[in-house]
């Protein structure tokens, strides 16, 4: 089982961010079109990456193991987006 060695409040922006379309292509699979629009305008301040980054691709990144209420889990590996193959 993964470890979190970050717990991440996830907050709310006044602007949805940019995310790019393949990624946003990607997760129509699993998620709901209203979902995706709602976590575009969320974010993370990301201790791996060291800036603030859009929900979403905190959502397909590697290190990412779950939210919950609010709070994401992070392994804190690396600051990766998930390739097509790649389960977590």
């Amino acid at each position: 089982m993964r470890q979190a060695k970050y717990l991440v409040e996830v907050r709310a922006a006044k602007r949805a961010f940019r995310v790019d379309k393949e990624l946003e292509e990607a997760l129509k699979g699993t998620l709901s079109s209203k979902m995706i629009s709602r976590m575009k305008r969320e974010y993370v301040e990301c201790p791996v990456a060291g800036k603030e980054v859009a929900f979403l691709l905190c959502y397909s990144c590697v290190s990412f193991i779950r939210r919950v209420s609010g709070v994401v889990h992070c392994e804190g590996v690396e600051f990766r987006i998930k390739s097509k193959g790649e389960g977590g």
